[in-house]
């Protein structure tokens, strides 16, 4: 019979690294340190370029035909959403738009009960989003 009490594994503590598909390598590591602003790490034997973000990795890899993914393949959480919106968009950044019945931007945030949230595309068809949630 199973146990209610959970079992701690190795993966409960295990840094993650977040891969994501690109087609071409090095107009995207344009877009990830230019518009975004993260901090290259640099490239892997096997290929993937990787960045440090907030104690974690990000790593592009090269692969024909991109994503095909429509949903969102990386968050990024920020204290202030607005503030992070603005920035964003000074570094060129544009955001994704939406008017749903279950979804709906003003100046490009969406508010997800206690989130707010904005989405925008990598160079490469990511789907990537910036959040706050209530408590920050």
């Amino acid at each position: 019979m199973p146990s209610n009490t959970p079992v701690r594994t190795v993966l409960g503590d295990a840094p993650i690294t977040t891969m994501l598909p690109v087609i071409e390598l090095s107009r995207a590591r344009e877009f990830y340190e230019q518009k975004l602003g993260l901090t290259p790490e640099g490239m892997k034997p096997d290929g993937h370029f990787v960045y440090a973000v907030g104690g974690t990795h990000l790593a592009l890899f090269p692969r024909p035909g991109g994503t095909r993914a429509d949903h969102t393949a990386v968050s990024f959480e920020v204290p202030d959403i607005e503030q992070a919106v603005d920035a964003l968009e000074r570094n060129g950044v544009a955001f994704e738009d939406y008017d749903l019945p279950d979804l709906k931007t003003v100046h490009h945030i969406c508010a997800l009960g206690a989130e707010k949230a904005a989405w925008f595309k990598d160079t490469e068809g990511n789907y990537l989003c910036i959040h706050q949630t209530a408590s920050a």
